[in-house]
């Protein structure tokens, strides 16, 4: 049941990531989900180690969600800067 949660907030932060850096014509369901997943451990990390906040991957909380979706943008930033060599 836990990986089904994940999944779900996984793809929504995805989701919402991809929108808040333009990158949501160019992502499917999938995509959007796997962004959401690695953003989540990444927003765990970076929200852990400098600010304190965190949630857990398979169960949802608000607090966990927003993390997720900052790890997801910060995931998508770096994707950008990968890519095209600047932000977006």
């Amino acid at each position: 049941m836990r990986w089904i949660i994940a999944i779900i907030v996984g793809g929504v932060a995805g989701w919402i990531a991809s929108m808040v850096m333009g990158r949501d014509a160019s992502m499917g369901i999938f995509w959007n989900i796997i962004v959401g997943l690695i953003g989540s451990l990444i927003g765990n990390w970076v929200g852990n180690t400098f600010l304190g906040v965190g949630g857990p991957i398979g169960s949802f909380s608000l607090e966990g969600f927003l993390v997720a979706i900052l790890g997801a943008v910060i995931l998508l930033a770096i994707a950008n800067l990968v890519q095209r060599g600047r932000l977006r």
